[in-house]
């Protein structure tokens, strides 16, 4: 990959893990648990998960997008409790991870067990132009489910 961005990055405990790809393609950064001790989350638990790290994003250019990580889900039911985790470039405290047991079993979380993942992207802040009418499309105002399923 040949798209690099310099992002500031701060451990706010000495057990943190700093961010890592699984592989080269990979697009988002493993995120860990930075816990003291193990955690148990039963079914319909929500909890925040502590990373034990703070990240400064260089402008206002970018956004950091927490996500569910899939085998996580697949294997014990657990994922986001707000669904998209969403990190301002101008916010400064500790990353934290909601996490929600969706599954019928009771889930340990581990210190360093990777619990997330985080996609750094390109943002745009948009300027409204209200009209009256809409280009027209193929689509049209066609939604769920209207191209095949």
């Amino acid at each position: 990959m040949t798209n690099w961005l310099n992002v500031k990055i701060k451990k706010l405990s000495p057990s943190a893990s700093l961010p890592a790809y699984a592989t080269s393609a990979s697009a988002g950064v493993d995120l860990c648990a930075c816990l003291e001790e193990k955690l148990l989350l039963n079914p319909g638990d929500n909890v925040k998960i502590p990373t034990g790290i703070a990240i400064e994003l260089p402008g206002q250019d970018a956004v950091a997008l927490v996500f569910a990580r899939s085998g996580l889900a697949n294997r014990s039911g657990i994922g986001l409790t707000n669904g998209v985790g969403v990190i301002d470039s101008d916010y400064r405290g500790e990353i934290q991870v909601l996490l929600q047991n969706l599954g019928s079993e009771t889930v340990a979380i581990n210190p360093g067990d990777r619990i997330a993942q985080m996609v750094v992207m390109p943002i745009f802040q948009v300027h409204w132009q209200e009209v009256l009418e809409l280009t027209e499309s193929n689509r049209g105002s066609g939604g769920f489910g209207s191209t095949g399923v």
